[in-house]
């Protein structure tokens, strides 16, 4: 069994390995000089997972912030042509946010990014603890326990 302090331990473990990982991430993107911050890629990587434009109120929803902040972020990446806001075909009070070529040409540089961030964060780790640690992952994000035979 764990104890109280033994699960204390691994939460500060874990809540140092995140802020870690955005320090590097933030670092990588720095170096990649393109303008974004973490809440606008953010922002870009979930507007890539969607079939069709999404409205300003989906992207608040997917991304749990207000409208508001949605709002700035768009207009950030909107001015350094990322995104474009575009009229619904279907009901002209709607507005969809786009991702124009810049925008996924940015995404691309995102994920090379975090690539890197990725590969010095595991550099230490050999295949095998890779693999552990990629189940270990998946059960703590699905929050199913693994059952021992």
């Amino acid at each position: 069994m764990n104890s109280p302090d033994s699960d204390g331990l691994l939460a500060e473990q874990l809540l140092r390995l995140t802020r870690r990982v955005h320090r590097i991430q933030k670092r990588h993107l720095e170096h990649r000089d393109l303008g974004i911050t973490p809440a606008q890629s953010r922002l870009l990587r979930t507007l890539a997972h969607w079939g069709t434009p999404p409205r300003m109120a989906d992207l608040a929803e997917r991304l749990e912030v207000v409208p508001r902040a949605v709002t700035t972020l768009v207009d950030g990446l909107e001015a350094s042509g990322k995104v474009r806001r575009a009229p619904d075909p279907v009901n002209r009070r709607v507005i969809r946010i786009e991702l124009t070529d810049d925008g996924r040409s940015a995404l691309r540089e995102l994920r090379a990014a975090r690539r890197s961030a990725a590969e010095e964060i595991l550099a230490p780790l050999t295949e095998e603890q890779r693999e552990a640690l990629g189940g270990l992952l998946n059960t703590l994000i699905d929050g199913t326990p693994v059952r021992q035979c």
